[in-house]
């Protein structure tokens, strides 16, 4: 099946290897020394244990006083206001009957918190949603913390909910960790006639009553928005990466097949575990064997191949930091140069991802990547050795609980060309993710979504420190009639938590389809759903840390050159940029109270810069305890 290995993709592999040399064997030896205390339960004092079955049910409890069988976490988000984590509410008791079933029992360990980007957008709580990610690993890494547990089930879809508990799940590498997707609702209004009907908004064409139709339309029942943001782009990267079964990311929720995957997921977590190999014909697969310099290459390319998000230059950075492994911006735009672009989902195109599963999906997607050799074949994963199982489809013949579920190989030609394609007959031969460097820092634009016209804008700088005050110009007629590059600064991580600037993409839309180059340059995101105007967006050194973007003036000459990946400056009165003052600030003191806001403060004065992840954990070969940086406290009232 496979091809030689791309050179470039085999040398940004051998390079990530050779950077992470230190910090991955001690990440190992950390897991090696787990796997030594490991399964735990047997060893924990009769009180600790009798503490840990209290609450099962005789069989449960029989279960877990023996040395025999496996013991699985079932770690979930479950909510029943976010619409792709409702579903999760069934899920606990199904799993736990399909562990049963496959020689094991199930505990529910804990829950994490799963907030929705899409409901905080614009609003003061989206300043906690990056943040949000750590704090689900740190959930994550006390929901295993009993020594309980020989394995782990995974419940969470949405966007910092996936990588959070990925890398609380690294912190116990050495359990073996199975992802279990919920799937994307069925198709609602066509995501271009939503993205329309907001810049109609945005121009004051449209009342709130329209607009809330139109949105209402497309977000309209339980499962996972269907635009490929960075929800989906979740479920494709962690089925790339070996950690969901085969073929189960897109498939919707209430459906037979969908109830099926689900007790395979509960079995599986069973089977690689070292009791449930033993009897059986699966390997022990700890999670610490799958996500190594290899598979998170492969996640990479399968983000550049379909045209992902772009809140995964943080979390694929901050994931492999995890695990040990050193992967920079650098690396991600290598890969774009060669990788084509396969995929065309809103909002690269005018499908979904329901529209991408059916035209042959990620099997097809991974088929074509790896006869290309831009993938490692040879990679562990829960469904075995080899990343071919991942070509194959699952296929259910009769009910949920008692039919057969079989996986067949997947199709090897695409069943619409106008949402994917194979990889010598791309969309594009680049990727469409592009690093830009330059005097004002280092910065990533997604370019998939940006038509070529766009692509390149030279225009004078307006600033703002806040997407309200854009907002209000826009409002006010100050944006009209002119070439533009709005500055958003005091948006980094450290600044006020990162949030997401999606709100402004429809009143930049309605400035470039009047004809005005535009763009965008912040050190905030911009949401996995944006598109259309250039946003050179992560902007590091952040302005909040003195990064020159904090000197940046209005009349100054940008450069957004997303075909040759620079972000450059002329000031407009010829002085050195170094020399300026700083201008604007940060939020501080009463500022950044309220909506708990003021609740993460140590997160603001310790957490890294956006091209390490955003994290406010140390790598893995770097000192524990990170540096805090001086951060004005809330006074206490």
């Amino acid at each position: 099946m496979t091809q030689q290995m791309h050179p470039t993709v085999a040398a940004v592999t051998a390079r990530i290897t050779e950077r992470s040399a230190a910090g991955r064997a001690a990440y190992l030896r950390r897991v090696e020394q787990a796997a030594d205390r490991a399964p735990a339960r047997h060893r924990l004092a009769c009180a600790n244990l009798a503490h840990g079955f209290a609450a099962s049910e005789p069989a449960g409890k029989a279960a877990l006083r023996g040395r025999v069988k496996p013991n699985v976490a079932i770690v979930t988000s479950y909510n029943d206001m976010l619409s792709a984590h409702q579903p999760f509410g069934t899920y606990p008791p199904v799993l736990k009957k399909a562990v049963v079933r496959a020689g094991g029992v199930a505990q529910v360990a804990g829950g994490v918190p799963a907030m929705c980007d899409g409901i905080t957008q614009g609003r003061d709580g989206m300043q906690l949603s990056l943040y949000s990610r750590d704090v689900i690993a740190m959930s994550t890494a006390i929901a295993l913390s009993h020594d309980m547990f020989d394995s782990a089930l995974m419940l969470g879809v949405c966007d910092k909910i996936v990588p959070g508990l990925l890398i609380g799940a690294l912190s116990f590498g050495h359990l073996p960790t199975v992802f279990v997707p919920g799937g994307p609702m069925a198709s609602g209004l066509p995501n271009g006639e939503k993205a329309r009907v907001r810049q109609l908004y945005a121009e004051g064409k449209v009342g709130r009553e329209e607009l809330l139709e139109a949105e209402a339309a497309s977000y309209h029942s339980a499962g996972t928005c269907t635009f490929y943001g960075t929800a989906n782009s979740n479920q494709l990267i962690m089925e790339v990466l070996g950690l969901h079964l085969p073929g189960s990311s897109f498939v919707n929720p209430g459906t037979p097949l969908r109830e099926a995957l689900t007790r395979a997921a509960a079995a599986r977590a069973v089977q690689i575990t070292r009791q449930g190999a033993s009897a059986g014909t699966m390997s022990p697969t700890p999670i610490a064997k799958i996500v190594d310099e290899k598979a998170i290459v492969n996640a990479c390319v399968a983000l550049l191949a379909s045209g992902g998000s772009t809140n995964h230059t943080l979390h694929l950075v901050a994931i492999a930091r995890a695990a040990g492994i050193t992967l920079t911006w650098d690396d991600l735009a290598d890969l774009s140069a060669v990788v084509p672009l396969l995929a065309r989902v809103y909002p690269n195109g005018a499908a979904d991802v329901n529209h991408f599963h059916a035209a042959g999906g990620i099997a097809f997607l991974v088929h074509t990547l790896l006869r290309a050799g831009l993938l490692h074949e040879d990679v562990w994963t829960i469904a075995g050795r080899g990343l071919r199982h991942y070509t194959t489809e699952p296929v259910l013949r009769g009910d949920a609980e008692a039919g057969d579920l079989t996986w067949e190989e997947g199709p090897k030609a695409s069943l619409d060309l106008d949402v994917l394609r194979p990889a010598d007959d791309p969309f594009s031969t680049t990727g469409g993710l592009e690093v830009l460097h330059g005097p004002l820092g280092t910065a990533v634009v997604k370019t998939s979504a940006v038509k070529p016209e766009h692509r390149v804008v030279t225009a004078p700088a307006k600033v703002f420190d806040d997407q309200a005050d854009l907002l209000q110009a826009f409002q006010d007629g100050l944006l009209d009639g002119r070439d533009l590059v709005a500055v958003v600064r005091y948006q980094g991580p450290a600044a006020n938590g990162m949030p997401e600037l999606h709100k402004l993409t429809p009143a930049l839309g309605v400035l470039q389809d009047r004809g005005q180059r535009v763009a965008i340059v912040t050190d905030g995101r911009m949401s996995g759903a944006s598109g259309k105007v250039p946003a050179a967006i992560h902007v590091t050194p952040e302005a909040a840390l003195g990064g020159p973007l904090s000197r940046v003036c209005d009349g100054d000459l940008l450069t957004v050159d997303a075909e040759r990946g620079v972000l450059s400056i002329e000031t407009h009165d010829g002085a050195d940029l170094a020399s300026r003052e700083p201008t604007g600030r940060a939020p501080e003191g009463e500022e950044w109270a309220g909506t708990g806001r003021e609740l993460f403060a140590a997160f603001r004065a310790t957490v890294g810069p956006a091209d390490a992840g955003a994290s406010v954990f140390p790598a893995y070969d770097a000192p524990v305890q990170p540096t805090p940086r001086e951060v004005p406290l809330v006074q206490p009232v």
